[in-house]
């Protein structure tokens, strides 16, 4: 679990789905939705509007500990 700290969807929380270690970016379920057009693939199906997660930037999320606060996390 992660809260986002900064941005357009700066306190919200979730958990993260996805990461992409070399380009620094997290996955955050229900942070960061975009609106996507898809084509219709096949001749009988219509296109559509879809709601698609993109990623975060990692230095704009904090990790969240069990009592739901954010914390800074650190390595010895």
């Amino acid at each position: 679990m992660v809260k986002v700290i900064s941005g357009k969807d700066r306190g919200k929380s979730g958990k993260v789905l996805r990461a992409f270690p070399k380009e620094d970016l997290v996955v955050v379920e229900g942070v960061n939705v975009k609106k996507r057009h898809q084509r219709a693939t096949k001749t009988n199906q219509k296109g559509q509007i879809i709601d698609k997660t993109m990623p975060v930037h990692v230095s704009n999320v904090m990790l969240v500990d069990g009592s739901g606060k954010a914390v800074r996390r650190r390595r010895k």
